[in-house]
């Protein structure tokens, strides 16, 4: 196998697994099936890129909360840094509370709060404690990476030998 083929038996393992550790939490689909790899193989290098919605790192990582961190104390990401689009948290809300037919009552009334009602609240929550990280991607690569090195090094050296075989032969 060559180092090229490798990489892609790597990669199509990685986004398997990766589809499959999300596929409880991936309301849409929309993330799964973002999920895919290059592989670009050059004279002097190799480059493999996963390749994913913008989203996927705070899902795969987690993000701390405005005042608390202890849902993803190891994120990188954090809400209110001011970094993200203002209210995307609450669209995004919205549109999995509607499609989940999810309603809070009102305590006092009794009565069913609005979709919006509801997002708000959740999102809100979300805000403020933080999401916790699924991992799907970083266990995908991890568990694909345990014999990636060894493979690359054979399929490397098998390439190697192949080029010098054929540089002798042409001097």
């Amino acid at each position: 196998m060559s180092v090229k083929e490798i990489l892609s038996v790597f990669g199509a393992h990685v986004v398997k697994n990766a589809k499959s550790n999300i596929a409880k939490k991936n309301d849409t689909k929309k993330l799964s099936d973002s999920l895919n790899f290059k592989v670009k193989v050059s004279k002097n290098s190799f480059e493999f890129t996963l390749l994913a919605e913008n989203y996927a790192s705070f899902v795969d990582q987690g993000v701390q909360g405005k005042s608390s961190s202890t849902r993803a104390p190891l994120s990188p990401f954090k809400f209110g840094s001011k970094t993200g689009k203002k209210g995307g948290l609450t669209e995004g809300v919205i549109g999995w509370v509607s499609r989940k037919r999810i309603q809070f009552k009102d305590k006092k009334s009794g009565r069913f709060l609005s979709f919006k009602s509801t997002a708000f609240l959740i999102a809100r929550a979300i805000y403020q404690k933080g999401q916790k990280p699924t991992n799907f991607l970083t266990d995908a690569f991890n568990d694909a990476f345990v014999e990636l090195p060894k493979q690359i090094v054979e399929a490397y050296a098998l390439e190697m030998n192949k080029l010098l075989k054929s540089s002798l032969k042409n001097r």
